[in-house]
């Protein structure tokens, strides 16, 4: 078993290896926090277009921000790597999406809502992966975008969350509720 983790390690890192971060227009360019706000805004009727664009400038800013505090300088899975092995302080999905999730949160939009979402679950060998939605107040995550800067090391990824060909979301409540009743299960199988 212990050989196999090493080979499933090793292969994580490689594939880390052959997807460097994306270079693109720098995070925050004017044309990717309008592309972001019309994205937010076709979401349906009834979204404030100032909240709207007040959503996409956070996403790009609070990316940098992030990005920075995480001391990124590596593929997602190689960061992974150096902070489950402490050299790092954060940076794991989770804590991006924790964190993108507080910041806009503290905007206290009243047209938008905040959703989290976590996709491979229950899928072996495939590690849990986790990102903040926006979507429409009142629609459910499914209806919204996704908001994901870990994928691509620091740079923010987006895309409505049913076209979202790399991952499988399902709301973070029930992903966490199947995993508690499982652990359950398995306690109450090794207590007989």
């Amino acid at each position: 078993m212990r050989t196999f983790a090493v080979v499933l390690m090793l292969a994580l890192l490689a594939a880390g290896c052959a997807a460097p971060p994306q270079s693109q227009a720098p995070a925050g360019a004017s044309q990717n926090v309008a592309a972001l706000s019309q994205a937010i805004l076709a979401l349906g009727p009834g979204i404030d277009p100032e909240e709207a664009d007040r959503a996409a400038r956070v996403a790009y800013s609070e990316t940098r921000v992030l990005a920075e505090a995480y001391q990124i300088t590596d593929p997602p899975l190689i960061h992974n790597t150096k902070v489950n092995l402490g050299l790092r302080p954060r940076g794991l999905c989770y804590h991006w999406a924790m964190d993108m999730e507080a910041r806009l949160a503290q905007e206290d939009f009243r047209t938008l809502a905040l959703h989290r979402a976590i996709a491979n679950a229950d899928v072996a060998f495939r590690i849990d992966h986790s990102t903040v939605i926006v979507s429409r107040r009142g629609d459910p995550y499914d209806a919204g975008i996704v908001l994901d800067p870990w994928r691509l090391g620091g740079v923010l990824f987006w895309a409505p969350v049913r076209e979202d060909s790399r991952y499988v979301w399902h709301p973070r409540a029930a992903v966490l509720a199947e995993k508690s009743a499982r652990l359950s299960r398995r306690q109450a199988l090794a207590a007989r």
